[in-house]
């Protein structure tokens, strides 16, 4: 019986410590790292795909602490289809939000039509009075010069573009880019240079008029914000979660580097853009907020291993601009899985969170592989893609008792039954890739 207990005890101790070893956290000031393996022990003489989350977090910002000033331009369309209630709300919007800023802060204000003007330039806020009473005399008038809009308004970042505060573009337009570059690509590639000058750009899409594979490849590339924005009514709030956004960045520049061992390949990464070179994979994040989670999702290949053994997977490095001390740290974790005969220790070890983000994040690619379905014309196609995801989440949902799983696959297949109506495909169609995007991104609102 003492042979018995002293068994028990020490496969709970290694069972203990691998768990340990699978859900390490390293922190530097401002930012958090952990990494996650969704099965800390998988089955000995085989090999698998497992899922491994790499995420980062910040700090709460302490009350004694000064925000980071920000440097923000506010880019209007105002063309033609903008007149009236749309330009009214917008306009109503970008004032409420400057006056959550403070003199520490930078605003420019530009608008568009068939051509670009810059109503405030980059300043100072120090007299919101003057730059509301700019702001209201815009006046809708034209066609949609959206490419020449952004690049203006990154022309007033740079002013007083400074590594040390949070440069944004803030860009509203309620139609499709007509003048000028106007695809989504190369909007994309816009938002790609802009990010490696350390500014972001937020999109926000009004009506049902606008192109979304734009604005949210815009938004994607430079790490900002999306969102659509059905009714008018619905700008003030929106403009509100986006500047607090802003206003509780804590780190910017965020470079990761994953380095896979032991003969662990990697296979993709969910839900950001990665390049994957051999072992190597690295990708970047533009921007972390305090109290919110950031992740990404590596699927690798492990090679089959014997019983009892462990084996480091990855190594992370992790370099970002700490923005409140002012300088550069560097994050460094690994993750380690352990292999058993085992299907008891295997089954009991599965981290059910880490399992639910990866999962959450392949139906959200199925998702996307259904919308380019449609936009094919083979509605049965894009169906039977989306009940492929119910599935996949209903059997691993069922497997983990998850019910955030569970409530997924009921979506999958309410989305599929939303796709034949035509007449409705347009408004479904920003609601899809909205959704796609804040999934992919963790985006907070």
């Amino acid at each position: 019986m003492n042979i018995l207990r002293l068994s028990k005890l020490m496969l709970a101790t290694a069972l203990t410590t691998v768990g340990l070893i699978n859900a390490h956290q390293v922190s530097a000031k401002q930012v958090d790292l952990n990494i996650n393996l969704a099965t800390p022990v998988m089955e000995a003489e085989t090999r698998h795909k497992a899922f491994i989350k790499i995420s980062l977090e910040g700090h709460k910002l302490e009350q004694t602490q000064a925000r980071i000033p920000a440097n923000i331009a506010i880019v209007l369309d105002k063309s033609g289809s903008m007149q009236g209630d749309k330009l009214f709300r917008a306009k109503e919007a970008a004032i409420m939000a400057i006056n959550r800023l403070s003199q520490n802060d930078i605003v420019s204000v530009v608008s568009y039509d068939s051509r670009v003007n810059v109503v405030v330039p980059a300043t100072k806020v120090s007299d919101t009075n003057t730059i509301a009473r700019a702001i209201n005399r815009i006046q809708a008038n034209g066609n949609t010069a959206l490419f020449a809009g952004v690049s203006k308004g990154a022309n007033e970042l740079r002013k007083f573009l400074d590594l040390n505060k949070v440069n944004r573009v803030i860009l509203l337009s309620d139609g499709l880019a007509n003048i000028g570059p106007s695809t989504p690509n190369e909007l994309g590639k816009l938002g790609l240079s802009l990010a490696k000058e350390g500014m972001s750009v937020t999109t926000i899409g009004l009506g049902l008029g606008y192109n979304e594979d734009l604005m949210t490849q815009l938004a994607g590339f430079s790490d900002g914000n999306h969102a659509f924005v059905e009714n008018a009514d619905d700008l003030a709030r929106v403009f509100q979660y986006e500047f607090g956004d802003v206003l509780s960045v804590v780190a910017q520049g965020v470079d990761i580097h994953i380095r896979c061992l032991n003969g662990v390949t990697p296979l993709r990464v969910l839900g950001r853009e990665a390049d994957i070179n051999g072992s190597q994979v690295r990708t970047r994040l533009n921007q972390l907020y305090s109290e919110q989670e950031k992740f990404i999702i590596l699927e690798v290949e492990v090679p089959s291993q014997q019983d009892k053994a462990t084996v480091e997977l990855v190594d992370v490095d992790v370099n970002y601009l700490d923005l409140f001390n002012k300088r550069s740290e560097k994050l460094n974790t690994s993750v380690t899985a352990a292999f058993s005969r085992s299907e008891t220790e295997v089954k009991d070890a599965i981290d059910t969170q880490t399992y639910e983000a990866a999962a959450e994040q392949v139906a959200n690619e199925l998702n996307r592989k259904a919308v380019q379905r449609r936009d094919q014309g083979d509605i049965e196609g894009a169906k039977s893609i989306l009940k492929e995801s119910a599935q996949y989440l209903d059997n691993l949902g069922q497997s983990l008792a998850s019910p955030k799983l569970l409530e997924q696959k009921a979506e999958a297949l309410q989305d599929a039954e939303e796709l034949e109506n035509d007449q409705d495909w347009g408004k479904k169609r920003k609601e899809l890739k909205e959704r796609q995007y804040k999934r992919a991104t963790q985006q907070s609102y």
